[in-house]
């Protein structure tokens, strides 16, 4: 333990008393008592303190009595009605005179002394007098201040006597004057819980964690119980989630007993900790963390954002989460966030966020100049803390293949009323052919519009934009051009307003929050002077494009208004001309523009004001207009160097006499590829550069190129080739120190591997030790010279009973890592304890998603007798302590076990307790969580037997770095005896092979890759297994050649057989016999052999077979050494069935020779209802003929048959009775002919009539109701209607019996049942089945309910209407249109007249009704003939004469015209 005290004890009043020097205890002593007179004596400064009550007591006090339970302790917390923190008071400080009350007087004789107290006497004489009093009077308190105390204590001594003499009195009940209060603190940190118990007799105390006691000697290291002086202390070691509990101090004694409880929470880190990253900076003071108002903040950074890749236009974000400790209600940090070193502040590209926990940074849309370092910056009262990262941003994808990267970082440089210098950096991407210019756009604040403001691109990165409204602002963006194409836009510049750097400096107001805003004016300015010349003029800057003028106001101060007019002068003459002829500028300072480049001028400048124009300035130097910038030389020699497993350091020499150089740019390539990819995509301005990303393993080169205004310099040289791995380095410190052994003199340490070793196998370690006496560390001593290679070591020559503590530092080939923390403090005393002490050295490995391998080291301490067993527990890293259980009931003999059956996913930790005939003994340390994952790549041991029954275990890793070894074990302790196993590495295989394999081989074996994340595995050769491999082992040294398929027999074309197998794989060396009943045959006109050695088949093909050829065939195979045969009998039914089988292929070969039928004939029936017979035939030409027959008669070519496609088809589309017969196709040409016959006779018309009228009936509509005149109809249709349809109408599922009531019918393709004066008994459930010789298709209609009753009504209607429509009255005919007659001739016309009742008869002429008289004769007989007659017409009768009927159901007209003529005019008009 360090000699620094825990901010938490030095509020403790037993701390001020018991480790104080006297020589401190009297000055203490010396103020407090002047403290208690000043603070009596000044009502003014009680009233100040605002409530914050300072007790005050003796020095004599504090050193003799103990501290009272009701003294409150001086607290700068400030509460809420429940007690929560909520944040802290500030004190009101004393001035200089209320503390110089505690000075004594020597101390005031010293001051006197000073030439500052001389300097106040001389100053100050009339208070000298009243400090003098005050001097006095303070010695006269003093002196009453110690008589008091001096009285006091002799009060004090003489109760304490009385007590003495009275025990009685003096016995009491425990009481806590001081309880334990409750810590929160991170894991692997140590807590101390103090307490102060007054009582007599002296109580008793005892600890407990979760009421359980705790006991020291059970858990050596891990707590330490102290009771001093009435204090008393537990000291927790190195704590870790397990010690999250309630802790209960009790103290009894014969008067009673008392508990106070405090509560202990340990807090873990969210993630850990990459020990590859340097530490964080924290903030140091000379006198370390500053601690304001009783409070020191920690301030931890977790959960962090690394080395981050984005892509422009991407958005990102970076975020780490901040713990604070302690967490004070509505404190809030100051979190700040910088770029480059640069504070960011909240824009449109970044937004940041605080979460109370969390903070984030999001780069919304990303561009080049968000590249580069970020930093995160948390500042509390106690310091700060501070997190970096590098950001890259890569280029978008171009829009036009092959053109640059946009430019970055445009801004103004200088902004006048009618110009805007606009300035930006060159991309690092040219696109693979150089830049040949940029143009810059500008666009007016407000709109979107943009404007292109040069014609033809400037290489120079600065261009003055023209031709700007004054007082208008607008924003900046650039675009690169090469052969290719244009970039892509720049980011937006910032807007600049188009004004006179005067107006806009006096727009600029400077504001304070106690005034408002400040105006600076000067003196009245005086008229009627005319201002003297300007000063310093000088050419601040001159390119090709313009030149930019500076100067210096003139001297005299109070001038009115001064304005300027600038003037040029080409060199070498004598001829000023005024530059801004119409309007005098304001600044000093004016770019001119339109120069003639080449041309040398020289510049003068003229005040002027309401007085007049004053004399020019001092002209400048000759001035060539023309770019003095250079384009940077080359940087100099590049020089990489490792860093991390994915980053080099690359540093170089910087370019020689580079002038307003702006940056660097980096590349990087893979030797060999010469494909070169930039590093960083914005200009960095130092000589050493990280550049990240880099594939681990590869070797690149780096070459830099430098930049500035004038363009991009030439590559430097290329580096030499540096391989990207880990640098190494000294490794991190050990850490768990434990104590295994403990006897008089020694001490057995243990502790646990660095997290991170270096990049290098750890050579050894170094111990060191020092005593502690009485809480006070002395020196280290080293306790080993050489190092030491095992993580345990014995330090001896320690002394009996003595404290000690001890460090260890790791070495590798870099060197000797810092040392650990000083370890707990252990007590130097011999174990007498039974049981063993704890194993240690706990290892995990090959760790999967459902299980791992637990590795640990037997304890040192063995207890009184040998370990006999081990017992591993587990519990989840995030579970309470109660929840460790065992993985084994049984003890284990062995130092490893394989722990199954993990949750995937989930942290674990473990521990190891070792028995011998006493018990179990200590728990081990417990081990680091690790999750139950299977780690991406992971692969396992594979064992193999080769050809020559070698037998070989063997793993690879992918994921080797060039420091990695294999490790084999078995049973986990490293091969070193090479009799029985040999081991063979090559690059990323390693294998071990069994020299001779036997039973003292079995085992465990397991393969381990240093220097990786833990890649390893492990195989269980057990007696089962290694039978299995010996076995396959004498196989391969004695092998059959393998078949892939057994002897087999087919049949080929025309009939062939073909006997075959096939063997997994044969040399050219191999060979076949043929054997048949034993003799062996050979290759000849029956037998064709053939054995492919390339795909092991082996074949003997025989042309047919005859009765002699059945029997045994036997294919037998040799190939060196190895051999084999398989053997097929073909004898009784099986060799006649493949004989016959062979003729008839034999035969088919032959008929398909010529035309012959691929698909022989049948029918099929349309949707359409029509049947057509198709056959399908090959090896047709135009010769061949296909004759159709029928009955043995041939049906004549028409357009029923068809050919197309190899298919011949006949179409019957009305088939009926008379088309059943045989039906016959004949293929015939020279090369022979085919026939195919099919039967439509009996059953085969039946089948083809079936499937006829299941398509009819498919067909068929769902059944509808309709009604007539004579009364309901049910009707559904079909596509097509065949005579041969069998169709049943169904009522109520039973068949319908026809009547005159009830009839069916068909019309055309319409099937109908009608239902004549239909009646309720009617009404129910209609079906039409339809017969198909299978199960039929019915269709169904419910005429019932309203169905029923609709159809009822229509038929009532549509009868009534029949009846009306049959009965009423009707003009049936005999009357013409026209009659044209002769004046005195007799018209008689007569027509038929129907309707029942009998019709009443109207005559009409010309729409008026006439009646019968001698001229006109109207009759109506027998109710059927109605006849008009005029016995002589004149031409009065000419006219439109109309008859209309009439009864009940109607009404009806018919019309005629009747014309009369004179003969004469007949005549005449004829002529």
């Amino acid at each position: 333990m360090s000699g620094s005290i825990p901010f938490y004890q030095k509020h403790h009043l037993h701390y001020d008393r018991g480790y104080r020097s006297k020589e401190t205890q009297s000055k203490v002593s010396q103020y407090q008592a002047s403290s208690r007179y000043s603070a009596s004596g000044s009502a003014s400064a009680a009233t100040r303190s605002r409530g914050l009550n300072v007790s005050s007591r003796s020095g004599l006090e504090e050193s003799r009595l103990s501290p009272s339970p009701k003294r409150a302790k001086p607290t700068y917390l400030a509460v809420d009605k429940d007690n929560q923190i909520i944040g802290y008071v500030v004190p009101i400080f004393r001035g200089s005179q209320e503390f110089a009350t505690g000075l004594s007087d020597t101390e005031e004789a010293r001051v006197r002394d000073t030439a500052a107290y001389m300097a106040r006497r001389n100053l100050f004489t009339s208070g000298l007098e009243m400090e003098r009093s005050e001097l006095i009077s303070r010695k006269e308190t003093m002196r009453e201040s110690a008589e008091r105390i001096t009285l006091n204590k002799r009060i004090h001594e003489h109760e304490e006597h009385f007590k003495r003499m009275n025990e009685d009195s003096l016995m009491h009940a425990p009481e806590f004057v001081i309880k334990p209060r409750s810590h929160t603190v991170w894991e692997k940190q140590c807590v101390r819980l103090h307490c102060t118990v007054s009582g007599w007799p002296d109580p008793r105390v005892v600890w407990y964690k979760n009421n359980v006691a705790l006991d020291p000697l059970a858990n050596p290291g891990k707590y330490k119980i102290e009771s001093r002086y009435s204090v008393h202390s537990l000291e927790i070691n190195k704590c870790d989630f397990d010690d999250t509990a309630q802790y209960r101090v009790s103290a009894m004694n014969a008067q009673g007993e008392l508990s106070a409880f405090a509560s202990v929470v340990v807090k873990r880190f969210k993630g850990e900790i990459d020990e590859f990253l340097p530490a964080p900076r924290r903030a140091i003071t000379e006198v370390g963390p500053v601690s304001e108002y009783g409070i020191t903040f920690q301030t931890h950074i977790v959960d962090k954002f690394g080395v981050s890749f984005g892509r422009e236009g991407e958005t990102m974000s970076l975020g780490c989460t901040v713990i604070i400790y302690p967490a004070l209600h509505r404190y809030q940090p100051e979190v700040e966030w910088y770029r480059d070193d640069v504070l960011l502040s909240p824009s449109k590209w970044t937004h940041m966020h605080w979460s109370g926990d969390r903070a984030t940074l999001t780069l919304t849309h990303l561009n080049k100049e968000d590249e580069g370092l970020y930093t995160l910056r948390v500042t509390t009262k106690s310091g700060y803390e501070t997190y970096s990262a590098y950001v890259f941003v890569r280029d978008a994808d171009a829009e036009v293949e092959g053109a640059p990267a946009a430019p970055l970082d445009v801004r103004c440089l200088d902004a006048n009323k009618d110009y805007i210098i606009v300035a930006w950096k060159q991309p690092a991407v040219d696109g693979g052919s150089s830049i040949l210019g940029y143009f810059v756009d500008r666009c007016e604040v407000g709109t979107t519009h943009w404007i292109q403001c040069n014609d033809t691109p400037v290489k120079f990165a600065r261009f003055p934009v023209t031709g700007l409204v004054e007082g208008r602002s607008y924003i900046f963006r650039v675009r690169a051009v090469n052969k290719s194409g244009i970039s892509r836009p720049s980011r937006v510049s910032e807007p600049v307003a188009a004004m006179d750097p005067a107006d806009r400096a006096r727009m600029r107001g400077t504001s304070a929050p106690w005034t408002g805003q400040i105006i600076v004016t000067e003196e009245e300015p005086a008229e009627g002077i005319v201002p003297g010349k300007p000063l310093d003029l000088q050419v601040t800057e001159a390119t090709k494009n313009y030149v930019v003028l500076s100067w210096k106001p003139p001297g005299e101060k109070g001038l009115e208004g001064v304005m300027y007019y600038v003037e040029k002068c080409v060199s070498g003459t004598d001829s000023w001309q005024r530059v801004n002829t119409e309007i005098p500028v304001k600044s000093p300072r004016f770019a001119l523009f339109d120069l003639a480049e080449g041309k040398a001028y020289r510049f003068r400048v003229r005040c002027c004001n309401s007085a007049g124009v004053g004399e020019p300035s001092d002209p400048t130097e000759a001035t060539t207009v023309g770019d003095k910038l250079d384009i940077p030389s080359a940087p100099g020699k590049v020089i990489p160097t490792r860093n991390t497993d994915t980053s080099v350091v690359v540093s170089w020499e910087a370019s020689r006499d580079a002038k307003e150089l702006v940056g660097y740019y980096i590349e990087g390539s893979i030797v060999g590829s010469n494909v070169w990819e930039p590093c960083n995509n914005k200009p960095v301005n130092v000589t050493r550069f990280i550049c990240h990303g880099l594939i681990t393993g590869e070797k690149y080169v780096f070459r830099v190129r430098a930049v500035n205004a004038a363009g991009i310099s030439q590559f430097s040289q290329e580096s030499e080739a540096v391989e990207v791995k880990a640098a190494i380095a000294s490794p991190a410190p050990p850490y768990g120190i434990t104590v295994l052994e403990c006897v008089r003199d020694s001490m057995v340490l243990a502790w646990k591997q660095p997290t991170f070793i270096g990049g290098a196998d750890i050579t050894g370690y170094f111990v060191d030790y020092r005593e502690v006496i009485d809480g006070v560390p002395g020196k280290w001593h080293e306790a080993n010279i050489k190092a030491v290679s095992e993580r345990a070591y014995r330090v001896s020559d320690l002394k009996e009973n003595k404290k000690y503590q001890f460090q260890v530092r790791a070495a590798n080939m870099a060197g000797v890592g810092i040392p650990s923390l000083p370890s707990n403090t252990f007590l130097c005393e011999e174990w007498t304890i039974a049981v063993p002490g704890p194993p240690y050295d706990l290892q995990i490995r090959e760790v999967r998603n459902d299980s791992l391998v637990l590795l640990w080291k037997p304890p040192v301490y063995q207890g009184r007798d040998p370990v006999n067993g081990f017992y591993v527990d587990i519990k989840e890293a995030d579970a309470p302590e109660e929840a460790w259980r065992g993985v084994n009931t049984k003890a284990l003999e062995k130092t490893y076990t394989k722990i199954k059956d993990l949750k995937e996913g989930e942290k674990y930790v473990f521990r190891v307790r070792a028995q011998n005939k006493a018990g179990v003994g200590k728990v081990s340390d417990v081990t680091e969580p690790v999750p139950a994952l299977t780690k991406p790549g992971t692969k396992e041991i594979v064992v193999d037997v080769d050809d020559d029954g070698v037998i070989s275990l063997n793993f690879e890793c992918g994921n080797m770095t060039p420091d990695s070894k294999f490790v084999w074990s078995k049973n986990y302790e490293e091969i070193t005896d090479t009799s029985r196993l040999s081991t063979e590495t090559k690059g990323t295989k390693s294998k071990v092979v069994f020299n001779r394999p036997g039973e003292e081989d079995i085992g465990v074996y397991s393969c381990l890759v240093t220097h990786t994340d833990g890649a390893s595995s492990s195989y269980t050769l057990s007696e089962e297994e290694l039978k299995r491999l010996l076995e396959i082992s004498h196989d391969h040294k004695f092998p059959i050649i393998p078949l892939k398929s057994d002897l087999a027999v087919e049949l080929l074309e025309k009939g062939r057989v073909r006997f075959w197998l096939q063997a997994e794989k044969m040399s050219n060396n191999g060979k076949v016999d043929y054997v048949f009943n034993d003799n062996v045959v050979s290759q000849g006109e029956k037998y064709k052999m053939n054995f492919d050695k390339n795909t092991g088949v082996i074949e003997m093909t025989m042309e047919s077979l005859t009765p002699a050829d059945e029997g045994t065939y036997t294919f037998q195979l040799q190939d060196g050494k190895a051999t084999n045969q398989s053997s097929l009998v073909l004898i009784g039914d099986v060799f006649k069935q493949l004989q016959k089988e062979s003729e008839f292929q034999r035969k088919e070969y032959f008929r398909k020779q010529g035309p012959h039928f691929i698909e022989y004939l049948s029918w099929e029936v349309t949707p359409e209802c029509c049947v057509v017979l198709k056959c399908k035939v090959g090896n047709m030409k135009k010769e061949t003929s296909a004759l159709w027959h029928k009955d043995r008669h041939q049906i004549k070519v028409d357009e029923h048959l068809g050919f197309a496609e190899g298919v011949l088809k006949l179409e019957i589309a009305q088939i009926s009775k008379k088309d059943a017969g045989v039906y016959e196709v004949i293929l015939k040409d020279d090369r022979g002919q085919d026939t195919s016959t099919l039967n439509l006779t009996d059953q085969g018309f039946k089948d083809l009539m079936n499937e006829v009228f299941s398509v009819i009936a498919n067909s068929s509509t769902p059944l509808k109701i309709t009604s007539t005149d004579e009364g309901i109809r049910l009707y559904t249709f079909v596509s097509y209607y065949n005579d041969l349809l069998q169709v049943t109408w169904h009522y109520k599922d039973s068949a319908i019996a026809f009547s005159d009531r009830i009839k069916s019918g068909v019309v055309g393709e319409q099937l109908w049942l009608q239902i004549k004066e239909p009646t309720e008994k009617d009404m129910g459930k209609y079906a039409i089945e339809f017969y198909d010789g299978k199960g039929g298709l019915r269709r169904t209609v419910d005429l019932s309910g309203q169905a029923f009753d609709d159809a009822f009504a229509e038929f009532q209607r549509l009868k009534a209407a029949a009846i009306a429509e049959r009965n009423r009255a009707r003009v049936a005919g005999g009357l013409p249109d026209v009659v044209t007659i002769q004046e005195g001739k007799a018209l008689n016309l007569t027509c038929n007249i129907s309707g029942n009742p009998v019709p009443e008869v109207t005559w009409l002429k010309n729409d008026r009704e006439i009646t019968s008289d001698e001229h006109c004769i109207l009759k109506f007989e027998s109710g059927k003939f109605a006849s008009f007659t005029i016995t002589g017409v004149n031409t009065s009768d000419s006219g439109k004469y109309s008859i209309l009927v009439k009864n009940k159901y109607g009404t009806e007209s018919g019309d005629f015209t009747v014309s009369v003529f004179i003969p004469e005019e007949a005549g005449s008009k004829k002529k």
